[in-house]
């Protein structure tokens, strides 16, 4: 009998659209009945989108979402695997960005009825970068919710990485900053096909066409500059983007 190889798979995991303004909150918006005109004024229309990819040796997460409950109370990032055939205990590692709140929400559960917080992945390895870690810690800042991973400190499966580096041969991370001040990003390469995920440095596509300075950034100049580079490597490349915060296309292959 001939051994079943498994080819990549890449699962866009959406918890939905929301607003943002400048009080950090994520406010539900239905694309087909709400007006964005009727928000607060400078609030952007984002998409929250973790993503699933399997690989030959792994179940990737790559962030956790805002950490939502759906009508069932259960938590929307695991009904969103179940959903797609994944078995939440099923994934083996979890790849954090950064620590922001819609990109760390559901990294621990909180079990009801012992009032204590578990790590929502049981079976996989978080990365996080420890420079990060620190400063969503110590901060006091409306972007990050320290009860959601302050877990981690004290967790097992945790590795705490620290500038650029490679997981088992095949994900390489690199630190770049200018979305936070210890902002990683990640690239999967199997088979020839190799995956980019660039967190809030380029959250959209639109974002990798056009020249822009956006104020939320720590570094806004830094994260025009490296979305330039990344759109002429990848394209030369063949990388296939994924957008995190992209309402209409969250892949892209180049």
């Amino acid at each position: 009998m001939e051994a079943v190889v498994r080819q990549m798979k890449i699962i866009p995991l959406s918890e939905g659209a929301f607003t943002i303004d400048k009080t950090k909150k994520f406010i539900p918006f239905n694309k087909d009945k709400d007006d964005l005109q009727q928000r607060a004024f400078g609030s952007l229309l984002v998409e929250v989108q973790p993503f699933c990819i399997i690989t030959k040796k792994d179940v990737i997460l790559i962030d956790t979402g805002l950490g939502f409950g759906n009508t069932e109370g259960h938590l929307q990032i695991h009904q969103n695997l179940l959903d797609n055939g994944v078995n939440p205990f099923d994934v083996t590692k979890v790849l954090l960005s950064h620590l922001h709140k819609d990109h760390s929400g559901a990294i621990s559960i909180e079990d009801k009825v012992l009032h204590q917080k578990f790590l929502s992945f049981p079976s996989a390895t978080y990365y996080v970068n420890k420079d990060e870690m620190a400063f969503g810690l110590d901060k006091n800042n409306a972007s990050y919710q320290q009860e959601d991973f302050e877990l981690l400190s004290t967790a097992d499966k945790v590795v705490f990485i620290e500038g650029n580096g490679v997981i088992d041969d095949y994900i390489r991370y690199e630190v770049t900053g200018a979305h936070s001040p210890f902002h990683q990003v990640f690239w999967i390469a199997e088979d020839g096909k190799k995956v980019f995920f660039g967190g809030d440095v380029a959250p959209q596509l639109q974002q990798m066409k056009r020249r822009f300075i956006a104020k939320y950034d720590f570094d806004g100049k830094k994260c025009m500059e490296l979305r330039q580079q990344w759109g002429q490597i990848g394209q030369q490349q063949k990388w296939t983007f994924l957008f995190y915060h992209d309402i209409k296309t969250p892949v892209v292959e180049f």
